[in-house]
């Protein structure tokens, strides 16, 4: 039975076999560990193995984990949908949110978000596969909430995130991150903070690498099959 440390390893050899053919540093590939519907104690053991980054898509679920794991020094990222009536809890206790796809919730983080913390690091989320069902903005439609983003003290626009429709076809899934980068480098025209591509998970992160990814967010590769989740979102 593998171990939470050996599939972190085994993910990091996928990440430096991925870099390699596209003349990419290992290190220039942030791993985000998504411990979504995963107790502290998976957690906990992935931060002994040296994972010190993770994701989380419910907001009372991961307030518990915060709490029980304040002794560690984390960094948690908020990926999920965003509620408007879960703006103050996610803008007081996360570091980053991947989600924003509506001024008015990007507003009501930057209005939330405490004074004695630093600006939160925001990206938007594009839909490039163009499925109803998919949260994100249309491409094209990034450039004006990201005016309005910035616009917001409390907040910082680091870039763009996706969550493609799956997909077997590896030139599919290419062609798909390649429209998110293009998106992502018309930005970074305007602002040279703008240098996150959040793309890529346990399935389709070598495509993703290939095609620019700074950060991938992988969860069953790290965690194994999805727990039930219990906790209210």
């Amino acid at each position: 039975m593998t171990t939470i440390a050996e599939n972190l390893q085994a993910v990091h050899d996928r990440i430096l076999r991925a870099a390699a053919p596209a003349n990419r540093a290992p290190d220039s590939v942030q791993l985000l560990a998504v411990s979504k519907t995963f107790g502290s104690e998976e957690v906990t053991a992935a931060w002994h193995a040296g994972q010190r980054v993770f994701g989380e898509n419910f907001v009372q679920e991961a307030l518990d984990k915060i709490a029980r794991l304040r002794h560690l020094d984390i960094e948690w990222h908020f990926i999920g949908p965003v509620q408007s009536n879960k703006t103050r809890p996610i803008a007081e206790h996360f570091a980053w949110v991947h989600s924003i796809e509506r001024e008015k919730i990007a507003r009501r983080l930057n209005d939330s978000r405490p004074p004695g913390l630093p600006p939160l690091n925001v990206l938007i989320q594009v839909n490039v596969s163009g499925e109803t069902s998919k949260s994100g903005v249309a491409p094209g439609e990034e450039r004006a909430l990201a005016e309005t983003i910035r616009s917001l003290p409390r907040l910082r626009l680091r870039g763009l995130m996706t969550i493609p429709e799956p997909t077997p076809d590896a030139a599919l899934q290419r062609r798909r991150f390649a429209l998110l980068r293009s998106l992502q480098q018309a930005l970074q025209a305007d602002d040279r903070g703008v240098d996150t591509l959040s793309m890529g998970m346990s399935d389709d992160l070598e495509a993703a690498i290939a095609e620019g990814s700074t950060m991938v967010r992988i969860g069953t590769a790290i965690f194994g099959s999805r727990k039930t989740v219990k906790s209210a979102p």
